[in-house]
């Protein structure tokens, strides 16, 4: 059997976990065998709802004690229900949360893992799993020998497959441990589209020269339904919140659509998003290294380009 882990926050399974779910279902279906989710925490969602994308089975952990994440505490919980379900697959996010996890649970069960999965494994000798290594510069094929197998798959790296069905939701009646940390405060981030889970990035460097110009990037977003992120310099120089900045040292996104504007493309920047399905990047020096990344490149003044660009998305949905 293939288990996948949803996550979920706030009550809501994330974008992510509805790829793992369609990456699982496929792996299941080439391994002629089933596929099962497992969520911890209260969820809003309709879990049945899940067999859409080819689940058979949610497992579900319904205690308010799980809503906040602790990696020790849900390791121990996957771990158990792996083992009352022999699972032989297990697949993740490769997210925060599941980076946390899988490392732990691969020790604990003494499974092969692979993680920034970017195909479906190939089995027709062995098992061997794509994987994106050197920031997504070049790709690995590792084969996993151990009886039990785990994969954390890349964001958007695998289409999320709908279908028809209806998943059976089955109470996980496993021991919770007493988790060792203590939250004294939770801070949220409110009205903003989550950078990774955004489709569509608007991002921003220091070719716009001061938080004072920052409005042709949030206004552009704003059209567009997108999330708004910044090139590290920008966060450092306390422009834009860190929590918005993406690279090698900040967070690797990997949206349908990436848009730089203003920012070079050092190499560390490159690392955050080059897993973007498109690249537009808007820069007035013809020699931005990031031009030799984009799909598509403008040359010329952000303070003129932008905006023209903001007001055609606007007539073209019909936004006053």
């Amino acid at each position: 059997m293939v288990l996948i882990f949803l996550d979920q926050a706030d009550g809501h399974i994330k974008k992510s976990s509805f790829e793992a779910a369609s990456y699982g279902a496929k792996l299941a279906e080439t391994l002629s065998t089933t596929a099962e989710g497992i969520v911890l925490g209260n969820v809003n969602d309709d879990l049945a709802a899940l067999g859409k994308y080819g689940l058979k089975k949610i497992h579900a952990a319904k205690n308010e004690t799980l809503n906040n994440f602790d990696d020790e505490v849900f390791t121990h919980i996957i771990a158990e229900a792996s083992k009352s379900t022999d699972a032989k697959v297990i697949i993740f996010s490769n997210n925060f949360n599941g980076k946390a996890i899988a490392p732990r649970l691969s020790v604990r069960l003494k499974a092969g893992l692979v993680s920034g999965a970017v195909a479906l494994p190939e089995t027709s000798n062995g098992f061997v799993v794509k994987k994106s290594v050197f920031s997504g510069k070049a790709f690995a094929n590792v084969s996993i020998k151990t009886e039990i197998k785990i994969i954390s798959l890349n964001a958007n790296s695998y289409k999320v497959i709908e279908g028809e069905g209806s998943a059976e939701i089955v109470a996980l009646n496993v021991e919770i441990p007493q988790s060792k940390v203590k939250i004294k405060e939770v801070k949220k981030v409110e009205g903003e589209i989550p950078l990774a889970e955004a489709e569509i990035v608007v991002s921003g460097g220091r070719g716009l020269k001061g938080p004072e110009n920052w409005a042709i990037v949030t206004d552009l977003a704003k059209a567009l339904g997108a999330a708004t992120a910044c090139s590290r310099p920008v966060s450092d120089s306390d422009w834009r919140p860190h929590h918005e900045h993406v690279g090698q040292t900040g967070l690797t996104i990997a949206p349908n659509l990436y848009i730089a504007i203003g920012i070079s493309g050092a190499i560390q920047h490159l690392a955050g998003v080059n897993r973007s399905k498109t690249i537009v990047v808007i820069n007035k020096d013809p020699e931005a290294p990031f031009f030799k990344a984009a799909d598509y490149g403008i040359v010329g003044d952000a303070f003129e380009i932008v905006p023209k660009i903001t007001e055609a998305v606007k007539k073209m949905k019909g936004i006053s």
